[in-house]
C-alpha cells in the first residue's frame, strides 16, 4: 500500500478483555502487532483478576512494544472489560479481539476497508475454530458444522451480506458511544445483544467470509459444557429483554433436550417405543459425526459425538433453566449511555 493510502487509513484501537489467558495471550497479541496495518494502531488489554501468569505476560508485552498498554477490569467480566478497554482507547475504529483469538493476516486492513465500502456500523467474519489436542479438534469440527451450531454464518461460513451478528466485530467508535457500548449485565451473549441494538438503531452489521479469527476451543468436556450452558442461559435473557429477537435456531437445542428426556422417562415408565426418540437423536449425532469428522484422526472422530451432544444439551439446559429473575435484573439495570460510560475517561 502506498504512503498516501496509508495516511488516509483511520487509526485503530484493538481492545482485548483477558482473564486466565496465559496459554494464548502472547500469541494473540503478536498476531495483532504483525497485522502490518499501515495506519496508527494501539492495543488495549483489559486485565481481569487472573490466577495464572496473564498479568505478568501482559506487563512483558507492554514493555516490549509501545503500542500495547493495559487497563484494569476488577470484575473480570467480559463486557465490563470491553467497556474499560474502549474508555482507555482513543482511535475512531475499534477492533474487538479475545485473549484466545488469533487474527489472520490482513484482518484489520480488510475490516476497515469494508466498514467504509459498506457504510457499516460493525463488520466481522468467521469464528474459525482450530484445536491443538484431539478433543479440541473434535470440538472445532462441531463448532464449524451445521449439525453443531445450525446455520450461523459466523461459525459455518456463507456469502457476504447483512447479518444479525458477527464474531467479535470491528466497529465505528461513534456507534459504540451512541449506544453506550456493551451492556455490562450480559455476562454472555453481549455481542448478540449489542448487534441487536445496532440493527434496531438502523445500523448495518455486515458479515464477510474474508475475515477469519482462529479460535481455540475449550480444553475439556466440563469446560465446554459450562460454556454452552452459559450461552443458552444468556440467550434466553436476550429473548426476554428484547422481545421478538428469538428465532427457531435458538429453540432447537432446548427442544432436543426435552425430547430426549421425555423419551427416556416415558420409555422407562410407559412403553419402550418412546425410546425411539432419544435413539433417533443418538443416530443423528452419530451420522453427523461421520460426515463432519472426515479428515480428523480416529480418536477425534470418536470424540466428535460427545462434543456435539455436550454442546446441544448444555445449551438447551441453560436456555430452559435460565431464571426469569436474571432477566428481570437485567431489565431493571440502567442502560449505560455514551456520556457516562464510554466518554468519561476521555473527557
Amino acid at each position: 500500500m502506498n504512503t498516501k493510502a496509508a495516511e488516509e487509513l483511520p487509526a485503530v484501537s484493538v481492545i482485548m478483555p483477558v482473564l486466565n489467558e496465559e496459554r494464548h495471550l502472547r500469541t494473540a497479541v503478536r498476531r495483532i502487532l504483525d497485522q502490518e496495518y499501515p495506519g496508527p494502531m494501539e492495543v488495549v488489554i483489559a486485565l481481569g483478576p487472573s490466577t495464572d501468569r496473564t498479568a505478568e505476560i501482559a506487563a512483558e508485552l507492554v514493555a516490549e512494544d509501545p503500542r500495547v498498554r493495559t487497563v484494569e477490569n476488577p470484575t473480570g467480566r467480559t463486557p465490563a472489560g470491553l467497556n474499560a478497554a474502549i474508555r482507555g482507547s482513543q482511535y475512531p475504529i475499534v477492533v474487538r479481539v479475545d485473549g484466545h483469538g488469533l487474527l489472520t493476516p490482513g484482518y484489520i486492513t480488510t475490516a476497515v476497508r469494508l466498514l467504509g465500502e459498506m457504510d457499516a456500523a460493525n463488520v466481522g467474519g468467521i469464528m474459525h475454530a482450530e484445536g491443538e489436542t484431539e478433543w479440541e479438534n473434535a470440538v472445532a469440527a462441531a463448532m464449524t458444522s451445521k449439525i453443531g451450531v445450525g446455520n450461523a454464518a459466523f461459525h459455518t461460513g456463507g456469502l457476504a451480506g447483512p447479518a444479525d451478528t458477527v464474531y467479535l466485530g470491528v466497529f465505528r467508535r461513534e456507534v459504540l458511544e451512541k449506544l453506550g457500548g456493551y451492556n455490562e449485565e450480559f455476562i454472555r451473549a453481549q455481542d448478540w445483544e449489542l448487534n441487536y441494538r445496532i440493527r434496531q438503531d438502523g445500523g448495518l452489521v455486515w458479515f464477510t467470509p474474508q475475515l477469519k479469527v482462529t479460535y481455540r476451543p475449550r480444553p475439556s468436556v466440563r469446560a465446554l459444557a459450562k460454556q454452552y450452558k452459559d450461552y443458552g442461559r444468556w440467550r434466553r435473557v436476550v429473548t426476554r429483554y428484547h422481545r421478538g429477537s428469538v428465532n427457531l435456531r435458538y429453540l432447537a437445542p432446548p427442544s432436543a433436550l426435552l425430547a430426549v428426556v421425555l423419551g427416556l422417562v416415558l420409555g422407562a415408565a410407559v412403553h419402550p417405543a418412546f425410546l425411539a426418540v432419544p435413539g433417533a437423536y443418538l443416530l443423528g449425532i452419530l451420522g453427523g459425526a461421520v460426515v463432519e469428522g472426515r479428515g480428523l484422526s480416529l480418536r477425534a472422530r470418536a470424540l466428535l459425538p460427545v462434543a456435539l451432544a455436550t454442546m446441544h444439551l448444555s445449551w438447551g439446559f441453560g436456555f430452559i433453566t435460565s431464571p426469569r429473575s436474571l432477566a428481570r435484573r437485567v431489565m431493571a439495570s440502567v442502560r449505560p449511555t455514551s456520556k457516562d460510560v464510554l466518554s468519561q475517561a476521555r473527557s
